[in-house]
């Protein structure tokens, strides 16, 4: 990972491994899924380039799963929780917080997010057109009653309805069991399904499973030697929580600032960059009513909080590409004193690389604004860190060496907002204000102008930008380096 890439196939298997946990899935039930669907296709007599494609989409089915976080949590109030019951077709007990008459365009709504984004992280990914056309599509219905266009029958990508029965099948199977889990897919046929798919399983499914629970692993990596930016997996990362935009890109940038001026050696500082876009990997196993939660978090809150970066070191055991950059990101909230988390580590046992990242983060999140607190101005934020080194818990060393990096100008992601010949500066400025969470209304406010300008100037962004939704475009503006400074 020294050039800031990584292997395709890793990136893939982590986005996958980031669906699962968005959605309140063990961390192996997409490549089940994969397998699964594999089998499917591979029986249907499909050709290498579509199962190709099957893993692929298999693997982002849930990609747009951070995008859609906030407008979930507030339909359902958990997003995690709540939609591990919407796999498992268990509506009745899910807690919904819109009036009845409103559903359906908000289901509409979410959908078209998900989707948007997932075939934007396909598209960047390099993948085939049709990859991102079926990721568009995974959540119609062959009846034409899904979302978010009511596309049906053929129309829907093929690719993309055996993905979706595969997955539903996979999560019902472990909640009813299969024969059970089959009676359900019966029922759903000809209007979720097509019922010559649904019979298919019907009859393979059972010797499938039983392969799919020896080796539920793809057995090659289908896309080697292809490589991809790292970032690309941070900046999905952070669409989980719009306060987050721009925070690991902030962060890479200290951490390798620090990293060069104690004379670290560039694998290091490789490392070290790979391990800030991947450090907040483990929040999206986390509710985000936890995370926007303005006061203090209960005991239990915390305990879930304090899982965050054993998810990013989970993340690290299954993508062999990744463990080196994982392993020092699941540092980042250890503390030299062993009051810090997931391990509880102390000095002993905290390594070079995880001081720095875990100094260049809590220094970045205090000069940002978060639910809970406004962001410290610079000199505020090295008091406050300087006073957690008297109190053991970040070391001098790297925070006087943070000191000399983050001397009076130094961007903060309160003004990370570059120029473009793409978009306009008041175009970038409105994107922003809505990438960050504001309505049109609020974003006017903040901007001093009016709400249908606003609206004037997403609808241009969303043209230049090629995108149809807000959080696409802000993934878009991210990965174009549109928030960052020249």
């Amino acid at each position: 990972m020294a050039d800031d890439y990584i292997d395709l196939d890793d990136a893939l298997c982590a986005l996958a491994i980031m669906g699962d946990l968005s959605m309140g899935q063990p961390i192996d039930h997409s490549q089940r899924v994969v397998a699964l669907s594999i089998k499917l296709a591979t029986h249907l007599g499909w050709d290498a380039a579509s199962l190709r494609h099957v893993q692929q989409i298999a693997q982002l089915r849930w990609a747009g799963c951070t995008a859609n976080a906030t407008e979930f949590a507030a339909t359902i109030g958990d997003d995690v929780g709540g939609r591990a019951l919407m796999l498992q077709l268990q509506f009745e007990k899910m807690e919904f917080l819109v009036p009845p008459d409103a559903m359906a365009a908000r289901v509409s709504m979410v959908s078209a997010i998900h989707c948007d984004v997932s075939s934007l992280i396909a598209s960047s990914l390099g993948l085939d057109t049709a990859v991102s056309a079926a990721l568009g599509c995974v959540f119609e219905h062959w009846d034409g009653s899904g979302n978010p266009n009511a596309v049906s029958g053929e129309a829907i990508p093929a690719a993309a309805v055996v993905v979706a029965v595969c997955s539903e099948l996979e999560v019902i199977s472990r909640l009813h069991g299969l024969p059970k889990s089959l009676a359900i897919l019966r029922q759903r046929a000809d209007k979720v399904y097509p019922a010559n798919l649904v019979a298919c399983l019907e009859t393979h499914a059972e010797d499938w499973f039983s392969l799919i629970q020896l080796s539920p692993r793809p057995s090659h990596r289908a896309n080697a030697g292809s490589r991809i930016r790292m970032d690309i997996l941070g900046h999905v990362i952070e669409l989980k929580l719009p306060w987050l935009l721009g925070h690991s890109k902030l962060v890479a940038r200290l951490v390798n600032a620090i990293a060069t001026e104690m004379e670290l050696s560039n694998d290091m500082r490789a490392s070290l960059r790979g391990a800030a876009w991947l450090h907040s990997f483990g929040r999206v196993a986390v509710p985000n009513a936890i995370w926007n939660q303005p006061g203090g978090l209960t005991t239990g809150d915390m305990e879930q909080v304090r899982l965050s970066p054993y998810w990013t070191s989970r993340l690290g055991q299954n993508v062999a590409g990744l463990k080196d950059a994982a392993g020092i990101a699941a540092s980042a909230y250890e503390r030299l004193d062993g009051s810090g988390y997931f391990r509880g580590s102390d000095a002993k046992s905290v390594p070079i690389g995880g001081r720095i990242l875990a100094a260049a983060v809590a220094w970045t999140a205090l000069v940002s604004d978060r639910p809970w607190r406004g962001a410290l101005n610079v000199d505020a934020a090295m008091i406050q860190l300087q006073s957690e080194v008297d109190a053991g818990r970040f070391d001098a060393q790297v925070v006087r060496s943070l000191a000399q990096c983050v001397a009076p100008g130094f961007v903060t992601t309160e003004n990370l907002v570059s120029t473009s010949p793409l978009l306009t500066p008041r175009e970038l400025e409105v994107l922003r204000r809505v990438s960050l969470g504001d309505s049109n209304k609020v974003a006017a406010q903040n901007l001093g102008i009016s709400p249908s300008t606003v609206r004037t100037h997403l609808e241009s962004i969303f043209v230049k930008l090629g995108c149809k939704t807000r959080a696409a475009c802000t993934l878009q503006a991210s990965l174009l380096g549109l928030f960052s400074p020249a």
